[in-house]
């Protein structure tokens, strides 16, 4: 730039404008001619000097003694100090920094040179021309020329960039909502398998499909309410094959033709900068604002595991619906949430209602004292709540003749440990204890070891492996026994593996087989052997 200044024999004023341009005079900088399309605004000016945000810049300077950066000893420091006293054409950052030898391009040097010359233009019409000598004016109108064909094509870009942005003003979606979506397309069937508690299993092939659109508004900015709707035309195997709750795949929502519901409703926000507040509406579920502790597995069935029994400790199931939760973290290494979460709060009859029908609650401590390790405490207590409704699964005995009827404490730890990248480790262990109202006790244990593999093959792949123990019946008390209640004869185990291939940032293809063995926690049932294909497209 000295060398520059040098061969145009310009005064120290002029070159100080060629120094100015250094500097975020003109709102918007602009680097190369993709970025003049594509403008951004960074949080933080020091990481990238070449895009500086309109507000990113500091006022009109009166002193080159306010940039904290520029010394009396600096070869251009009177030029410089010209340019503020004389001009009053120079500016800097937020921080008070000039900036001096960053690199600029040529459109910076044209767009900050026609700043100067504006600002030149308007002392003389003001009648301030003894401040710029002939000789000044002379070299600026030189570079002015010189610089035309810059200045045209820059003031032609800004032009469309002004208009594109009008455009899309006009026919955005919403100022305050975003869409998204997720379509889950499914071939499933039973593999293997004749009988379970009498019933032949239905081995046919099916092809099923799961569609869910997210309206995510925000109002502040800080603050989400999501609106999801709902198609899908897939009944729980449970229902139509297999005839036990166990292995019920996650992104089996029920079968409604393919008819259009609102299948969650929910507010979320922030209270302080530590506590969020969720309030459900409809189709609430505890990792709106718990963390289940099973990273890469837990998806919402278009992504992680296959089963909901793969996704997370079932004792979480038992708490869905409408209500509120809350989170408070506070530290990185400790949160606290908790919440209550009513299943019929719509329906005014006795037995029903907010707080007099079947409802979850519940509280987990969120520990996390590294990195690699995550681990979670949890308690819930439920009235008249199945794992079976929720999907979960289990035993037929553990929801229809036990937690159907009863008032239930529920007890887990969960914790994964990851000690690299590419591998994870975790885990579960739950225990449920039942009060059947009038008749007796029960106890509901359940565990799982899982194992993910994220990244393996490609980048954004998964590979999972799921081993453990759904919802057993382990023991009842004398008087549930004389009622006919007794506990699982058998221990039946969920062995699930799949692989997540990513084939673009939109559409993932997922092979996987759930086996279970002794189906039911009886082994009188044949093992069951459960294959699909999953593929999914989000937008």
């Amino acid at each position: 730039m000295r060398k520059f200044c040098k061969y145009l024999l310009v005064s120290p004023a002029i070159c100080g404008v060629m120094l100015f341009l250094n500097s975020a005079t003109f709102a918007g900088e602009i680097s190369n001619t993709s970025e003049i399309n594509q403008p951004q605004v960074l949080a933080n000016p020091d990481t990238r000097a070449t895009n500086i945000a309109p507000d990113q810049t500091m006022a009109q300077v009166t002193s080159v003694s306010q940039f904290s950066d520029v010394q009396p000893t600096d070869w251009a420091f009177q030029a410089l100090q010209s340019l503020v006293e004389r001009y009053g054409c120079i500016a800097g950052y937020p921080n008070s920094t000039y900036r001096g030898n960053r690199a600029l391009t040529r459109y910076e040097f044209a767009a900050g040179l026609n700043a100067c010359l504006d600002r030149v233009n308007e002392l003389i019409a003001t009648a301030t021309g003894d401040l710029v000598n002939k000789q000044d004016l002379a070299t600026l109108q030189k570079l002015q020329e010189d610089f035309s064909a810059e200045l045209a094509t820059l003031r032609g870009r800004v032009d469309t960039v002004e208009a594109r942005s009008a455009e899309l003003e006009a026919n955005q979606f919403s100022t305050t909502t975003k869409l998204n979506g997720e379509v889950v397309i499914a071939i499933a069937d039973v593999i293997s398998g004749n009988t379970v508690n009498g019933q032949k299993v239905n081995q046919n092939t099916v092809l099923a499909d799961r569609v869910r659109l997210n309206l995510d508004t925000s109002f502040t900015g800080k603050d989400l309410l999501r609106t999801r709707l709902q198609a899908t035309n897939l009944d729980p195997f449970s229902q139509t094959a297999t005839f036990t709750p166990e292995g019920d795949f996650r992104f089996a929502g029920g079968n409604n033709g393919n008819g259009v519901v609102i299948d969650a409703l929910l507010y979320q926000f922030p209270l302080g900068s530590k506590t969020d507040i969720i309030l459900e509406a409809n189709a609430g579920a505890i990792d709106d604002f718990t963390n289940t502790v099973n990273p890469y597995l837990d998806g919402d069935g278009g992504s992680g595991a296959l089963s909901h029994f793969g996704t997370r400790n079932p004792i979480y199931y038992l708490v869905n619906g409408t209500g509120i939760g809350v989170k408070h973290q506070f530290s990185d290494q400790l949160e606290l949430s908790f919440g209550y979460l009513s299943n019929d709060a719509a329906n005014p009859q006795l037995g029903s209602g907010l707080f007099n029908g079947a409802y979850g609650a519940m509280g987990q401590l969120t520990v996390k004292p590294s990195k690699q390790i995550t681990l979670g405490l949890t308690y819930i207590n439920a009235y008249k709540n199945t794992f079976f409704a929720n999907g979960s699964g289990g035993s037929n005995n553990a929801n229809d003749n036990i937690l159907q009827n009863a008032s239930s404490n529920s007890y887990g730890i969960e914790a994964s440990f990851q000690p690299s990248s590419k591998f994870l480790i975790g885990g579960w262990a739950g225990l449920t204890k039942a009060r059947v109202l009038s008749v007796g006790d029960a106890d509901i244990w359940n565990y799982a070891v899982t194992l993910a593999f994220p990244d393996l093959g490609k980048t954004g792949n998964i590979a999972g492996i799921i081993v453990g123990m759904e919802p057993k019946v382990t023991s009842v008390s004398n008087s549930l026994s004389n009622a006919g209640i007794n506990k699982d004869p058998d221990t039946s185990y969920h062995i699930e593996g799949f692989y997540q291939y990513k084939l673009s940032d939109n559409i993932s293809i997922t092979p996987g087989v759930i086996w279970l063995t002794g189906p039911d926690h009886n082994n009188d049932n044949d093992d069951i052997v459960i294959g699909t294909v999953r593929t999914t497209f989000t937008f």
